[in-house]
């Protein structure tokens, strides 16, 4: 029996024309972007669809496309299982990679889409106000050994605020801070044996302590919202702890803006925990390709792929009750 795993990507997978052609098609993907909409009062999905990409990019309008996109995508998936008298059951686990967390959470029903789609659009603009006057950036680093990274730590720090933002697969990491420590770690990075070393084009520096205005932020309108218990567990993104209830929920969203992501402690979480099979839900195959990495045995699919074509073929669909297929 197969064993499976949400998974949703955050910001970096947008891209124009996103979600448009299951828009078009899709009853269940309309009402996804109309409610997206309507949450925010301007069409969002006209920028998911249309663009323009500079428009999109910008971080408070990407989360809420990239939500709308995610929510649509996995709403489509029901749809045509729907239409052929099988359904998708739970999966073990939702995770999100970073603003996917939000993805995850009205997935799995902790968090409604409207509610979803407005704490995006805020914590978008939060995150880019916050740290004001200090200059932020990230960047990528490629095939250094894990082994290294304290030491990278340990030395860029002299330059400035410095963390690792990111642990997305064994050899790549992103780290975030104050530029002068990002650029510095780039060539210490180098130094110390990396095969590539990019700064990003991005002023936000992510997941770092330069984001503390941001989750301040986010903790007073998080305040307001109500959580309720997910379906299944959701997954921590600073150490992949199970998150099971409404509050840890709410707790998770404002921690992970200054804590990193290590993405690599997820999926072996969820592998340890029996997980055989990961589905990315959302635009894209940015995870699939991670987890590939991390996880050369297990099974990863992007839904992407699964809904390019007219029907629907995964490995856990089961036969749906006959009283919901009218």
């Amino acid at each position: 029996m197969t064993t499976f795993a949400f998974v949703f990507p955050g910001q970096g997978s947008q891209s124009v024309g996103m979600g448009k052609a299951l828009a078009a098609t899709s009853v269940a993907a309309r009402a996804i972007f109309t409610t997206a909409d309507e949450a925010i009062g301007e069409p969002i999905s006209n920028l998911a669809f249309e663009g323009p990409e500079d428009q999109l990019n910008r971080t408070e309008n990407a989360q809420p496309a990239l939500l709308a996109t995610s929510i649509a995508y996995l709403s489509v998936a029901h749809e045509r299982a729907h239409a052929i008298g099988m359904t998708i059951p739970n999966p073990l686990f939702y995770a999100g990679h970073s603003m996917g967390q939000y993805s995850a959470m009205v997935a799995s029903s902790a968090l409604t889409l409207p509610d979803g789609i407005r704490l995006v659009r805020e914590r978008g603009r939060l995150m880019q106000a916050s740290g004001a006057g200090r200059d932020g950036a990230m960047a990528a680093v490629l095939g250094l050994d894990d082994s290294r990274i304290p030491e990278l730590t340990r030395r860029a720090g002299e330059h400035g605020v410095f963390a690792v933002a990111n642990r997305n697969s064994p050899g790549q990491v992103v780290i975030s801070g104050e530029r002068a420590a990002i650029e510095a770690a780039a060539e210490i990075a180098k130094e110390l044996g990396a095969k590539r070393a990019l700064v990003l084009p991005v002023s936000v520096a992510a997941h770092s302590p330069l984001m503390e205005e941001a989750a301040e932020g986010m903790r007073r309108v998080l305040a307001g919202i109500e959580f309720r218990e997910p379906t299944a567990a959701l997954l921590a993104n600073a150490d992949a702890h199970p998150i099971l209830d409404g509050e840890g929920a709410r707790d998770e969203l404002i921690e992970h803006l200054t804590a990193g992501v290590d993405w690599v402690a997820a999926v072996q979480k969820m592998i340890d925990d029996g997980v055989d099979t990961f589905l990315e839900v959302g635009p894209g195959k940015v995870l699939t390709n991670l987890i590939k990495r991390i996880a050369p045995d297990a099974t990863a699919i992007a839904l992407d792929d699964v809904l390019a074509g007219e029907g629907i073929d995964l490995p856990f669909l089961v036969p749906a009750d006959p009283a919901h297929l009218t």
